[in-house]
């Protein structure tokens, strides 16, 4: 563990610090070991054999150090790996299927900014483990419990460059030709945003194929973020503008580092709203497959429901919050679709991962399949709430030790309303609901409310925080 007061988070979404004080190469190289050993000792249990994993890199400014950490570590505990470099995380989930891989490991910190890295941990499946994996992963960190190797079984390190055309080739597949074609015709022009980070390559790659004329801001992949990274409002104003002001624009993306996630703005330059990724994707897939079985998790708006009533026979279960949570109720159930109202969008047809390719395609397919609409009047057509997203710092409330205490003060005290709490607690309204929860990414609480009117909104978020103590 490291011995610094700097942040230091490990969850379900891996382990991420501050780099040069709670992240370090050393601490890298110990959570990369946890997580091989972890893999090694589960083989050996069964039919023993090497473990083959993936490794990439979100491509953010001294990521390099940690990429050779974790191969090192990956590798004395007897791993074989093979590295894409700076690869999207849903690349790395592509590459572990299409190799039938045992699993791999991404040196990212998401959306997190600059000063901040981390390590993502992905199974055989190419999402993140379940929770009770991943606990004992993080347990076997804590516990400096390393299965390392003999000289003679030290694990192989090999490089590959067909990631992203790989990567790229199975959303295409998703569209099919002919949907390709039609996206083509409309010759769109698309403004991405790809923080100078791992989505810079494939974004492009995809976005060009599909017959875009491409304005790429900050596509170039330096590393070096021009604006604070997640893909929210108040990080996209270069982007509106923009889009705003380049004739005949169709659309903006934007991408986060790693590009799992991916933001929208209208013709008009005005960001719509990250909820609105999961809801597009949604329509256009229900539009061309039919009624399904969906996941989101308890976060997400409801517009995702709404959607679903469109298509009968369409379900949305809920999940807590986390893809690794969202895959296990659309695995099993067949789903096509599920994701998270961050921007986050999976599509199991080409990986278990949110993933921004995914997610640019689909929209681009259902504004082509609408010859006669532009994004602003797609929105127009899609149920309207109001939504806030406020976060509160853990030290300025006593701590995580906190908040157990807040999720029972508010469970009784709306204990006559509906209940949710698979994840934090989520109280539930005919007009609203608010979800009260810790992130696993970060060291706040999420307090999170979202009804007909944004006065209402206001309200559930005031009685959510009085109820809670906060």
């Amino acid at each position: 563990m490291p011995h610094t007061d700097a942040p230091f988070m490990l969850s379900v979404s891996g382990a991420r610090g501050i780099v040069g004080a709670s992240m370090t190469p050393i601490v890298a190289s110990k959570f990369a070991a946890a997580f091989g050993s972890h893999l090694q000792i589960a083989s050996a249990q069964g039919s023993p054999r090497r473990i083959r994993l993936a490794l990439g890199r979100d491509g953010r400014a001294g990521g390099m150090a940690f990429a050779h950490a974790v191969k090192g570590a990956l590798a004395a505990v007897g791993c074989d790996v093979i590295d894409f470099g700076i690869a999207m995380t849903p690349t790395v989930g592509v590459m572990i299927r299409e190799l039938k891989l045992d699993g791999g490991m991404v040196v990212t910190a998401s959306h997190n900014p600059l000063e901040w890295n981390g390590l993502k941990c992905l199974n055989e499946d190419g999402l993140a483990p379940p929770k009770s994996e991943a606990d004992a992963i993080i347990d076997r960190f804590r516990g400096e419990q390393f299965a390392f190797v003999s000289a003679t079984h030290i694990g192989s390190s090999t490089t590959r460059a067909d990631a992203d055309a790989t990567h790229v080739a199975k959303v295409l597949a998703l569209l099919t030709p002919e949907r390709v074609k039609n996206i083509a015709s409309r010759n769109f022009k698309v403004v991405l945003d790809s923080v100078n980070a791992s989505g810079c390559v494939p974004g492009r790659m995809l976005l060009e194929q599909l017959g875009c004329q491409l304005v790429h801001l900050n596509g170039e992949p330096t590393g070096v973020f021009s604006h604070r990274p997640e893909p929210i409002e108040e990080n996209l104003a270069q982007l509106c503008a923009l889009v705003g002001s380049t004739h005949g624009s169709a659309i903006g993306f934007a991408q986060d580092p790693d590009a799992d996630r991916l933001a929208i703005v209208d013709e008009q330059g005005r960001f719509i709203g990250e909820e609105y990724t999961l809801v597009l994707c949604a329509e256009a897939m229900l539009a061309r497959a039919g009624a399904t079985t969906m996941a989101a998790n308890l976060s997400t708006s409801r517009m995702i429901d709404d959607v679903a009533a469109r298509y009968p026979g369409a379900t949305v279960l809920r999940t807590a919050v986390g893809e690794a949570h969202v895959v296990g109720a659309l695995k099993p159930a067949g789903g096509r679709i599920g994701g998270e109202g961050n921007g986050g969008v999976i599509v199991p047809e080409v990986c278990f991962v949110r993933d921004s390719l995914s997610a640019m395609a689909l929209v681009l397919d259902l504004l082509a399949s609408r010859q006669a609409q532009s994004l602003s009047q797609l929105i127009g057509l899609m149920p309207k709430y109001a939504m806030l997203k406020t976060k509160l710092d853990l030290a300025a409330i006593g701590g995580s030790a906190s908040v157990g205490g807040a999720l029972s003060k508010v469970k009784c005290a709306f204990r006559d309303a509906r209940v949710n709490d698979v994840d934090g607690v989520r109280i539930d309204f005919d007009d609203g609901w608010v979800h009260l929860r810790a992130s696993n990414t970060e060291p706040i609480v999420r307090v999170i409310a979202e009804a007909t009117t944004e006065a209402r909104a206001q309200e559930l978020v005031k009685r959510c925080r009085i109820a809670a103590g906060l």
